[in-house]
């Protein structure tokens, strides 16, 4: 080992100036030493967390049925009855989804969704049209407006035509009904919305409070009021998250929720 020396200090000066030099270096190399250890710490760290999320279990998203599109719920029969969100999945639902043996629903009252029952050939039962009719009238102004309950009427599909009177013309989701009709008259707007078990998901449902009841495991009836319906809808995440101990999505109970202007009965 070769050592400087300033000739011009003095002996104990020079080894003074060592030992300041020895002292700064040997500081410098403590940090050094803590700076590995923190670096060292923190990929420990990121390691551990990539281990810890790659064995958290992906959450598995709900599939969707090919009627989730459309307002929906299955009847105390078993039946599956469709309406219209608006003015193109009404249009969508007639033209392309109602065949020659379901049955067609509609409020009386301007501003009412399109309703079919799906019979797939089958009788339909004086409980399912009750319950078609309930749907139709939910869905229409009438909730909007406060009404308790609203004629509703059904018809068979091929009285409902896009062909327009003379002189006219029929918007998008617009169609006219030819021909006889059989009337619900004063059909109440007595609505629910409930959680059911599909396999290993919850699933949001609502309809009709007789249909709804009888599939979810616990349900809330709701009717027209003042509320808005995502301000409901937390009170029923809560509710049903506290007593199934499971979580429910926020967004799919305001999905099958009415229209604004909402109560918890």
């Amino acid at each position: 080992m070769e050592f400087e020396l300033n000739l011009k200090e003095s002996l104990h000066k020079n080894i003074s100036a060592y030992f300041e030099k020895s002292k700064k270096a040997s500081s410098k190399a403590k940090r050094i030493e803590q700076a590995i250890k923190e670096v060292e710490q923190k990929i420990e760290e990121l390691q551990k967390k990539g281990t810890l999320e790659k064995e958290k279990k992906p959450i598995k998203k709900r599939p969707r049925a090919w009627y989730e599109k459309f307002r929906w719920f299955f009847s105390s029969d078993g039946m599956l009855v469709l309406a219209g969100r608006d003015a193109k999945t009404n249009e969508q639902l007639i033209k392309r989804y109602m065949e020659d043996e379901d049955l067609y629903f509609h409020a009386d009252i301007q501003g009412a969704a399109h309703c079919i029952v799906k019979t797939s050939g089958k009788p339909v039962s004086e409980q399912t049209q009750k319950e078609a009719a309930i749907f139709a009238a939910v869905h229409s102004k009438a909730w909007q407006q406060g009404l308790l309950a609203v004629d509703v009427y059904s018809v068979k599909p091929e009285q409902v035509s896009k062909r327009a009177p003379s002189g006219e013309s029929l918007g998008t989701g617009a169609f006219m009904i030819y021909g006889k009709r059989k009337w619900f008259r004063d059909t109440p707007l007595d609505f629910a919305i409930g959680i059911e078990k599909v396999d290993e998901y919850w699933r949001v449902i609502s309809g009709p409070r007789t249909a709804i009841e009888k599939r979810a495991l616990m349900s809330f009836r709701v009717i027209p009021g003042s509320k808005r319906k995502s301000d409901v809808a937390k009170i029923i995440k809560s509710k049903a998250e506290k007593k199934l101990g499971a979580t429910i999505s926020l967004d799919e109970i305001i999905r099958m929720l009415p229209a604004d202007n909402i109560e918890l009965a």
